[in-house]
């Protein structure tokens, strides 16, 4: 293999049998449960980068059912998206993910900056309740539940909320342990289907943990929940900040 090949094939580790292909990334019947709470702002404070800037003291904790998306294949994800502005622009800064396939771990990792890491979430319909669980390791570290399909949301309502960019922290570090790269990227959901929203009541309860720790942002009241089934593919991100520079 020469100098030219390697260059040709090097777009994920390993070099000549990558942990996921290229994109474009689909996604179809794509599941959400988002419960949105109020939570700590000086906590926010601490845990918020800047430039983004806090506008209210919320936290949508996600659990997310992705059954049948190309080139990840079959997985569910769950993790904290803080809502922020930038530049004037209103949208999402994803704080921790939390998830259960190899493949869209390293692929967001290393193409988004997503803060993924390895996991055990459940999103489920359990009788007249929609049920989302993670557990890290064998500790149970939040349990959401919503009435199952209580009321229909607003269709552009959810469709614009969907559409709004979200920001996330790229770290590559060098081999002396440095920071490589440190930027903060911008992505969008792109081509949106979407297929069903729900609203309904909900609660979320945290728990404790070194390595995973969700808590921290503790929940104070719930704001609201939404249940999303669509079909979309998820955008290949821009750099819009960079930290080293």
């Amino acid at each position: 293999m020469n100098e030219d090949d390697v260059r040709r094939r090097a777009y994920a580790m390993p070099l000549t049998s990558p942990a996921f292909p290229l994109g474009p990334y689909r996604f179809y019947n794509r599941e959400y449960l988002i419960i949105t709470y109020r939570t700590d702002p000086a906590k926010l404070r601490d845990l918020v980068p800047e430039p983004l800037q806090i506008d209210e003291p919320h936290v949508k904790f996600e659990f997310i059912r992705m059954a049948d998306s190309t080139g990840f294949g079959d997985y569910t994800e769950s993790g904290q998206v803080i809502p922020v502005s930038f530049d004037g622009r209103k949208g999402g800064y994803t704080h921790c993910m939390f998830l259960d396939d190899h493949p869209p771990i390293a692929g967001g990792r290393e193409l988004w900056g997503f803060p993924k890491k390895l996991a055990k979430p459940v999103l489920r319909h359990d009788i007249d309740t929609l049920l989302g669980t993670l557990d890290y390791g064998s500790v149970r570290i939040a349990t959401g539940t919503m009435g199952y399909k209580h009321k229909v949301a607003d269709h552009d309502t959810v469709l614009a909320s969907m559409r709004t960019p979200t920001w996330l922290i790229k770290i590559i570090p060098h081999v002396d342990g440095t920071a490589r790269i440190c930027e903060l990227v911008e992505y969008y959901l792109e081509d949106i289907d979407l297929k069903g929203a729900w609203t309904g009541p909900a609660a979320l309860d945290l728990a404790s943990h070194a390595l995973a720790p969700v808590a921290e942002l503790p929940v104070l009241e719930i704001i609201s929940a939404t249940h999303i089934v669509a079909d979309l593919t998820l955008g290949l991100g821009k750099v819009v900040h960079d930290y080293l520079a």
